[in-house]
């Protein structure tokens, strides 16, 4: 179907032609608890620039009844096709058109999602628009930059509550089921949102000053009610209501202010105004740690500052979301870096640790691209939300505050908001504004930084005399050769960084001086080090205000080995646990290696996001970068280290939670097991470890997928946990039984059948994939490949990228695969987004490989 596809020359054209007022749409959901379809009426009042001219409205239904277009019936059979209707003779000035449709209840996460809560047996229904899917729901001009008013009349089940972006009509309003919202502000089409069913409702409300009172609800399915924490949720909102305001200076623009917990979303949350859909695994059900807080907090602050940029001011094509996730990305962490009375204001420690990672990663994949991407269609743009967009996006704008200051970006910012108030801007909107502000031109910087792609390194270069004194210092950046298959020329940038120096102070590393300075091209000296006694450690890139790979001279790198969990800042001690994870995974430091640092260390850090990270990057090291032959060795010193630190853990600390899980995603002796089974089934205690509804779940995959139970197991946890969530575990634990059975099963219900919803599909994918299993997968390498294409041809866009990553044989590390994929590459012809998700899947199998060689290498050179 070409015409699910829209591409930025038609959108241009489009939006040179037409000037969109208003949209009225009812929707009809009384069958919701059947399913099926729902009727669908749209009346779209809109302004051509010219008499006679042509253009279309998209549509995804499917059944369309009527189109009428100023009075006049149009036929049916002749305009709509391929998801859109062409309509012809537009009226010089101002057009009405009335489509009305079946639209259909989905179970992709797209459109309008319908589920069925196994609890009550009630139907919750929520929408996700981004990037095309306004189109599933009701006839759209679908492009950010024709932006209108909407109001949306809403015919409901009784009993049930219609939540949208306008304030939620009162009770004694509603007449015969009809929930009729007043029309909107002038929004784009993709944060328009409604959210239908019996779902549980708190109400609060933000008190700003002079007088400003804001509405806020959150809702979430009664059956997770009883684990809302919705004081916990206000008040970190009320925080970034106090925050956001005072930074942008201009007041929350809508009318009121719910997050709505939904299940089976496919992203964190969406942006809807004043409307945020939230994934509603972040009601926890049982104990998780700060991280996980931390993470959902971040979130929450990410949608609202959307509420600004993105709603408010909004991008005109999709060229810009990296701005858009950026911008909401840098402002969210730094509200819990530095708002009054925040709980994480090691936010920027965290960051380092998961986003960047993140970035890096992704900036050294084939796929790699400049921030400010080509998009040239929606294909584009749906397999772009991914590490540059966001992650890199951010790290970049940290750059940017940097370079600028603090003060000049918010007051950039300001000005900002106020000059696009419900407009469609482009990236030079925003740059020109910070240049008013800071008195910086940013031409060279924003060509440097958003238009090429690739990381640079940066290296200290230091000369010492015989009383180690610094007699020289000099900082090398240099510009690694992109991955092959990347577009475009490595280059230098300008950056602007931080050197940090730190001593062994009582055993502690700490920082006794700090040098803020730029530095551009290929060697930068810095004079102030010179005549100082040389530090134990220097760390370039201190404070984390760039984004580059640091490396450490050979001194710094000898006493970070020895003394890693001695820094007393968290912040310097994520920086050298990433450098050394990015080292692991570039070959530079030998798996083992790596693996002994960690042990070494982790003991001593306290930041639990850090050692949460810590726990899934050794166990991905040891079972992709370790020498096969090293291997189990590996694995067998990882889970003894995990062992005896979840003995040794704090009773009831976040450390101990976290070393159990550990714990239980590696166990693998009949000893370990059989404690694994017997802290399940209650045998055995651990003073402060409550083995509660998520634990027991996670112990019980890893005795299925190791052989221990079987299928009665899981079918009593399910009868003891039957719940959505409950339901999804199960699937993974059957996908993951060590058979080949359970793999043929799963791989039918995903790659064959088509029928699971999309979380349910996640969950299976997730079991099937085992890392003990390699030879149990072996065969379904050639499956994927006989498989892929078609899927991708004929699912949904979620749904296949599940399917495309998921099941890519991602375990299979040799040179087989590799020469395999190429093979199919060659001759398959995918579309662009599906070869770009496979290329990326080798790009790992690729990186693997010579991961393992340098391990391999590092222990022939020890014996």
């Amino acid at each position: 179907m070409p015409g699910t596809n829209l591409t930025r020359e038609e959108a241009q054209q489009r939006a040179a032609l037409l000037t969109v007022d208003s949209y009225e749409v009812e929707l009809d959901l009384s069958g919701a608890q059947e399913g099926g379809t729902y009727p669908s009426v749209t009346t779209v009042r809109f302004r051509s620039a010219e008499a006679g001219a042509e253009t279309f409205i998209d549509l995804v239904a499917p059944a369309v009844h009527e189109v009428v277009l100023n009075g006049k019936s149009l036929d049916v059979a002749a305009v709509f096709r391929d998801s859109r209707i062409a309509l012809h003779h537009l009226a010089a000035g101002d057009n009405e058109l009335r489509v009305v449709a079946d639209c259909a209840y989905t179970n992709t996460g797209e459109g309008l999602h319908r589920f069925v809560d196994p609890v009550d047996q009630q139907a919750y229904l929520y929408t996700q628009f981004e990037v095309p899917d306004a189109r599933r729901v009701f006839a759209s001009f679908e492009q950010p930059d024709l932006k209108a008013t909407f109001q949306f009349t809403v015919t409901a089940p009784e009993g049930w509550t219609v939540i949208s972006n306008s304030p939620t009509p009162d009770a004694a309003d509603v007449k015969d089921r009809v929930w009729a919202f007043e029309p909107t502000p002038r929004i784009s089409s993709y944060i328009t949102a409604l959210i239908v069913g019996p779902y549980h409702a708190v109400h609060s409300s933000y008190e700003g000053k002079d007088g400003q009172s804001v509405p806020l609800g959150i809702y979430c399915r009664p059956s997770l009610a009883e684990f809302l924490d919705a004081d916990e949720i206000f008040d970190v909102t009320r925080q970034g209501f106090d925050w956001f305001q005072e930074k942008f200076a201009y007041d929350y623009p809508f009318a009121k202010y719910d997050q709505l917990f939904v299940p089976e979303f496919n992203a964190g949350a969406m942006e809807n105004a004043g409307a945020v859909t939230i994934r509603d695994q972040y009601v926890f059900r049982s104990k998780v740690t700060d991280a996980a807080y931390e993470v959902r907090a971040e979130t929450i602050l990410h949608e609202l500052a959307h509420m600004w940029f993105g709603d408010l001011v909004t991008m005109e094509w999709w060229n810009d979301l990296w701005l858009n996730e950026s911008f909401a990305t840098y402002t969210s962490i730094a509200c819990q870096a530095d708002a009054e009375g925040s709980k994480w204001p090691h936010a920027w420690t965290t960051f380092a640790n998961s986003m960047k990672t993140w970035a890096y990663r992704q900036d050294q994949l084939p796929s790699t691209h400049p921030i400010m991407a080509d998009i040239r269609d929606l294909d584009d743009v749906l397999v772009n939300f991914d590490g540059i967009t966001y992650a890199k996006g951010a790290s970049v704008l940290k750059q940017l505050v940097a370079y600028v200051g603090t003060d000049a970006f918010f007051k950039g910012v300001q000005a900002y908001f106020k000059a696009h108030a419900f407009g469609n801007t482009r990236l030079s909107d925003l740059l020109g504004a910070l240049e008013e502000t800071s008195g910086r031109d940013l031409t060279a910087w924003s060509k440097a930084w958003l238009e090429t792609a690739g990381i640079n390194v940066l290296r200290p270069e230091v000369e010492t005399d015989a009383q180690g004194v610094i007699t020289a210092f000099a900082i090398r950046q240099e510009a690694p050769a992109l991955p092959a298959g990347a577009k475009g020329e490595p280059v230098l940038r300008p950056h602007r960084i931080a050197v940090g120096l730190y001593d062994l102070r009582d055993g502690a590393l700490v920082r006794t001086d700090r040098i803020e300075l730029d530095i551009d091209g290929g060697l930068t000296p810095v004079p102030e080090l010179v005549g100082r006694t040389r530090p134990a450690v220097v760390l370039l890139n201190d404070d984390d205000l760039s984004y580059a790979k640091v490396r450490l001279d050979e001194v710094s790198l000898a006493n970070v080995t020895a003394h890693l969990g001695d820094f007393t800042e968290s912040l310097p001690r994520a920086l050298c646990w990433a450098s050394a994870w990015d080292m692991t995974r570039d070959g530079e430091l030998a798996t083992r290696d790596y693996l002994a640092l960690v042990l070494s260390g982790i003991g001593k850090e306290s930041d639990i996001g850090v050692v949460q990270s810590l726990h899934r990057q050794v166990k991905l090291a040891v079972e992709l970068y370790a020498d096969p032959a090293w291997r189990e060795q590996g694995l067998a010193t990882w889970t003894e280290a995990t062992l005896e630190h979840l003995r040794g853990a704090e009773p009831g600390s976040d450390h101990q939670l976290a070393w159990a899980r550990a714990f239980a995603a590696t166990a693998r002796t009949e000893g370990q097991l059989t404690y694994l089974a017997a802290l399940l089934d209650g045998t055995a205690e651990l003073e402060g470890l409550v083995v509660d509804t998520e634990l027991r779940w996670a112990f019980l995959e890893r005795l299925v997928a190791t052989g221990v139970v079987g299928e009665a197991a899981i079918d009593a946890e399910l009868t003891r946990d039957a719940t959505a969530a409950g339901e999804r575990h199960a699937a993974t634990a059957r996908a993951a039984r060590p058979t080949a059975e359970a793999k043929a099963a799963a791989w039918a219900s995903v790659v064959e059948s088509g029928d699971l919803p999309n979380a349910v599909q996640e969950a299976v994918i997730g079991g099937f994939v085992q890392t003990d299993q390699r030879e149990l997968l072996a065969p379904y390498t050639a499956k994927y490949f006989a498989a892929v294409k078609e899927v991708w041809d004929t699912r949904s866009h979620e749904i296949a990228q599940q399917i495309a990553v998921g099941l890519y044989p991602s375990l299979q590390v040799s040179q087989e695969t590799l020469d395999t994929t190429d093979a199919w590459l060659a001759s398959a012809e995918p579309n662009a987004g599906l070869r770009r998700l496979v290329s990326e899947a080798r790009s790992g199998v690729e990186r693997a490989l010579k991961a393992q060689e340098a391990d391999a290498a590092a222990g022939a050179a020890a014996i």
